[in-house]
């Protein structure tokens, strides 16, 4: 089982600034504790420094995450605003084939509704979908 952490790091911020990343730390806990074995792509972890990347690492990085979204069988996304970044990761896992749980307060904006299977508005919420879906994969 590979999952993708999905999320915004620089949303709409017009320099190299990013947003706090905590909550991948919260969604890694959730999936360790609800599906230990699952192999877990995080692209802040790999790439940590990414806003600096030069064009070329950029785009080669960007490349490298949206392949990574498209093979997972899980994403996991944490939109709390618009985000470029995980609007392409959302579409192009959703067009693989992915199942896709989005943790959001944009239940109404379009790519949102279109690539997420599961719209979720708090992490309370996106636990009780976790501990259900890991609780389906057990029972087949």
């Amino acid at each position: 089982m590979r999952v993708f952490l999905c999320g915004i790091i620089q949303g709409s911020r017009p320099d190299l600034s990013v947003h706090k990343q905590s909550y991948r730390d919260e969604l890694k806990l959730l999936v360790e504790k609800y599906l230990p074995a699952a192999e877990v792509y995080c692209p802040v972890s790999l790439h940590p420094e990414s806003p600096s990347y030069d064009d070329r690492l950029a785009s080669q990085v960007l490349e490298e995450s949206v392949e990574a979204a498209r093979a997972s069988d899980l994403l996991i996304a944490y939109v709390p605003e618009a985000s470029m970044g995980s609007a392409i990761e959302l579409w192009e896992a959703r067009r693989a084939g992915v199942r896709v749980v989005s943790i959001t307060p944009l239940k109404d904006n379009w790519v949102i509704r279109y690539a997420s299977d599961v719209i979720v508005e708090s992490f309370e919420e996106a636990e009780a979908f976790l501990k259900a879906y890991a609780a389906g994969m057990t029972a087949q």
